[in-house]
C-alpha cells in the first residue's frame, strides 16, 4: 500500500522545512480542504505529520469526524518532524527561512502584557489596560480565528521572502 505523508503545519512551517513528498494540508483549514484530499487518497496508508505530533492527533480525530475513518489507514508520525529530522531523515529545508509567525505572536503579546504590567506597578496603573487589551486581542483570535498581531507581523520586512528564496508549498 502506498504510503502518502500530510503534513498538518502552517504554511510558514512547511515553507521553511518539509519531507520531500509531503502533501500540504494545514490544520486551520483542514475541516474545509482535507475532504477533496482525503477522497484522492482511498486507499492509501496517511501519515499524519506535524512539528511534535498534537496538531497531528487532532487531525485524526477530523478525519473521523469527516466520515473517512474506516476508508482510510491513517497514523500519527510520534514526534512529528522534530523526531524525523532527528533520525536523520530528508527534509526540504529553505535557508534564511524566519521563526514561525505563531511563535512571534506569542513573543509579541508576551513581552506586551509583561511591560504593561510591569509600568502599570511602577509608573501608572493604567498602563495595565494594555495588558487587557492584549489578552482580549487573544481571545478574540482564539474564538474567531483572525489574529490581526499574526497580520501585522506577516507584514514586517523580516518575513518577506525574495523569489530566490519562495517555497511552493501550497
Amino acid at each position: 500500500m502506498e504510503q502518502i505523508i500530510l503534513d498538518v503545519r502552517e504554511q510558514d512551517e512547511f515553507a521553511a522545512e518539509h519531507i520531500p513528498g509531503s502533501i500540504w494540508v494545514p490544520l486551520s483549514q483542514f475541516g474545509h480542504t482535507a475532504p477533496g484530499v482525503l477522497q484522492s487518497m482511498l486507499g492509501r496508508k496517511i501519515l499524519l505529520m506535524c512539528r511534535s505530533g498534537n496538531r497531528a492527533k487532532l487531525a485524526l480525530e477530523q478525519i473521523s469526524q469527516l466520515g473517512f475513518g474506516a476508508q482510510l489507514s491513517v497514523e500519527v508520525y510520534a514526534g512529528g518532524i522534530l523526531e524525523w529530522a532527528r533520525q536523520g531523515r530528508p527534509l526540504v529545508t529553505r535557508k534564511n527561512a524566519h521563526m514561525p509567525i505563531m511563535r512571534q505572536v506569542q513573543i509579541a503579546a508576551g513581552f506586551g502584557v509583561l511591560v504593561s504590567v510591569l509600568l502599570g506597578f511602577s509608573v501608572d496603573q493604567r498602563l495595565a489596560w494594555v495588558a487587557a487589551f492584549i489578552g482580549a486581542g487573544l481571545i478574540f483570535a482564539g474564538i474567531t480565528g483572525f489574529c490581526g498581531l499574526a497580520k501585522l507581523l506577516a507584514l514586517m520586512p523580516w518575513n518577506k521572502t525574495g523569489p530566490s528564496q519562495d517555497c511552493s508549498c501550497g
